[in-house]
């Protein structure tokens, strides 16, 4: 069984004139980050492994998740493929990973989220929200086999507060 969760990165800021990479979050993707990582760890799951983006607001929304449902930051691994918008590399990302990992967590961006959790879950997400959180299993020992598993959990803010 493999188990991949998906993160999309906090409400970020456009009040600075910085490249898109560079856009921090605002103090309610903070909050929100924390507020998600709170709830998962009130159940939580045995993370092998953690990607993101090279985006600051993606790698702010890890360092916070991880930090709060204690993985060390050595599991982190900041990885450019991950800086995507259609889902194709963050699809192709998932299908090379190693197959030692059981449970492996990304953060990334929409759209390529929302397209990842309805691609390969089987519940229909309109739209994976800042900060939300979305877990799928799959019933395979090989990521380069992942097609349509189930979605065991989906945590967004709004559904929190």
């Amino acid at each position: 069984m493999k188990t991949l969760i998906l993160m999309r990165h906090g409400k970020s800021s456009w009040e600075y004139k910085v490249s898109d990479r560079d856009r921090p979050l605002m103090e309610r993707g903070i909050k929100d980050a924390g507020l998600v990582a709170s709830t998962f760890s009130a159940a939580p799951v045995k993370i092998d492994a953690a990607f993101s983006s090279p985006a600051n607001r993606a790698l702010h929304t890890a360092m916070i998740f991880l930090r709060t449902v204690n993985v060390p930051f050595s599991q982190l691994e900041v990885v450019h493929q991950l800086y995507d918008f259609s889902g194709e590399d963050v699809y192709q990302f998932i299908r090379n990973l190693d197959n030692k990992l059981e449970t492996v967590m990304i953060f990334g961006h929409n759209e390529a989220f929302t397209h990842i959790a309805n691609s390969l879950g089987n519940q229909y997400i309109n739209n994976v929200s800042t900060s939300g959180l979305v877990q799928l299993k799959f019933d395979t020992n090989d990521w380069n086999t992942v097609e349509k598993g189930t979605t065991v959990r989906t945590l967004f803010p709004k559904q929190l507060k």
